[in-house]
């Protein structure tokens, strides 16, 4: 994509090798492409803003930054839809030479935040979102949503294994391990 069509490509020809200059500005876009796969991503076209701090130093220039998005998906316990603010911080230095040190580069005297962007906002994306904290899910037997009927107490099935189990009865006495047929004995 070409500096002009990115919308994440911000110009810096007036910055170049002026140690100590800086610049702040803010960004609002269209995210272009999905943002994260799974259960929750930030989905292409949603509103993005980024306010961005750039600083040049004797290296490059500093890109610092804030970016502020809305994320949407399901939750993983009861399925219902899910929408979550995501505020994400980065920092990164962009060099002015191809060097293996660093990983972004200044090019044709311009800075592009969308390798950065992307991979601070996937990798704040939760793994396992859900709608609430204490998300019950579903009923395994109906598949409706547990939240919708809290009233409703779930069946208790018992294990066939266990089954011969069932009309057995501990003794009442419990002093150290002996039954009521072995007091009498002694």
């Amino acid at each position: 994509m070409s500096a002009a069509k990115n919308p994440y490509s911000v110009a810096v020809f007036d910055l170049m090798h002026q140690p100590g200059q800086s610049k702040e500005l803010t960004l609002d876009l269209a995210v272009p492409e999905k943002l994260g796969e799974g259960m929750i991503a930030v989905p292409a076209g949603a509103p993005m803003q980024i306010e961005l701090r750039l600083e040049v130093l004797h290296d490059g220039i500093l890109a610092s930054g804030e970016v502020d998005t809305t994320a949407e998906g399901q939750c993983v316990r009861c399925l219902t839809d899910v929408s979550q603010a995501l505020q994400v911080d980065f920092q990164e230095l962009f060099a002015y030479t191809g060097d293996e040190a660093f990983d972004f580069e200044v090019h044709d005297d311009h800075v592009d935040l969308e390798p950065l962007v992307r991979d601070s906002v996937v990798l704040s994306l939760p793994f396992q979102p859900v709608c609430r904290p204490d998300c019950p899910g579903l009923d395994p037997e109906t598949g409706e949503r547990l939240a919708d009927h809290p009233d409703r107490k779930p069946r208790e099935n018992t294990d066939p294994r266990w089954a011969a189990l069932a009309d057995f009865r501990a003794s009442e006495d419990t002093e150290a391990g002996i039954t009521g047929t072995d007091t009498e004995e002694r």
